[in-house]
């Protein structure tokens, strides 16, 4: 294995299987042609078209797609096509920064392809012998990825909620960081990558931060998302990351991100330019021709 190998599974995908999706005119997703063609023959507000899932465009604002939304997913719940749902609803917007058009349940957003965000912070200690880092096991008993190792801190980004309160709100709920510590955290740019899963499609931006933690600072578990924090000199991350997949898959990319910054991958290694760009993929877009529009 290497770094690189995690970057292109993390974008692997082929667009021929899905169709775009629309609201209020405007691309926001992608679907499985399969699932496109069940829903729309089963709820009156999808149409689909010759180029796309079309949300009615009659639904007149933000509040009425957003519930027009939610009965769709409550039905596809009931059908077994959507599962774990969180109560948590994410924007839909063309772009991240665009006017919010929708909220979807997070637990259907890929079903969707819709752009999903979180915030992934890298918790770490300068010691003598060089940096260490705060690796975290996610708890066996959760429903996604039990068992595996994760960021120091993260999370999915709720919609009504900004990026900062939101990393100070993972902190507390999953390390125990008090919040005077986390606000000291440093925005370190965002990673993005579009992967297909079995759920759907995910591409996806994540909100990168570093801590430089206090040497005497202990992060412990306080709502059962983690089981466990151990420090770990940053060469046994470094060789964990680039040999297996210990790791959740998008905490591979965090992490070699803060490699690369950091002066831990250095400019001499081979792959440094492909490491560099494709931490940082372009969201896919349909062609022009094929892009929905409202009727």
């Amino acid at each position: 294995m290497s770094f690189l190998d995690h970057i292109v599974a993390c974008n692997r995908h082929d667009l021929s299987g899905f169709l775009p999706f629309a609201a209020a005119g405007q691309h926001v997703g992608w679907i499985r042609h399969g699932l496109a063609a069940r829903l729309a023959a089963s709820h009156p507000v999808l149409r689909l078209t010759g180029a796309a899932l079309v949300l009615d465009a009659a639904l007149p604002d933000h509040a009425a797609r957003s519930a027009a939304m939610d009965a769709v997913v409550r039905a596809m719940e009931r059908d077994g096509l959507v599962s774990g749902r969180r109560d948590e609803f994410y924007a839909v917007a063309t772009h991240v920064g665009a006017a919010e058009l929708m909220r979807v349940e997070r637990a259907a957003v890929s079903a969707f392809g819709i752009a999903a965000c979180g915030v992934h912070m890298t918790g770490f200690v300068r010691r003598s012998d060089g940096i260490h880092v705060w690796v975290p096991r996610r708890s066996r008993d959760k429903s996604t990825y039990p068992g595996m190792l994760d960021n120091t801190v993260a999370g999915g980004q709720p919609a009504g909620l900004d990026i900062v309160e939101n990393l100070v709100k993972e902190c507390a709920e999953e390390a125990s960081i008090p919040a005077e510590l986390a606000r000291r955290a440093l925005p370190a740019g965002a990673i993005s990558y579009c992967m297909e899963a079995p759920d759907g499609l995910k591409p996806d931006i994540q909100f990168c931060f570093d801590l430089e933690l206090p040497a005497d600072f202990v992060p412990r578990p306080a709502d059962g998302e983690m089981e466990s924090f151990e420090l770990w000199p940053v060469a046994r991350v470094m060789e964990t990351v680039r040999d297996t997949d210990a790791f959740k898959f998008n905490c591979n990319l965090v992490l070699i991100d803060f490699f690369l910054r950091h002066g831990l991958i250095t400019p001499d290694d081979p792959d440094h330019p492909a490491l560099c760009a494709g931490l940082r993929r372009t969201m896919p877009r349909p062609p022009v021709a094929s892009s929905p529009r409202a009727s």
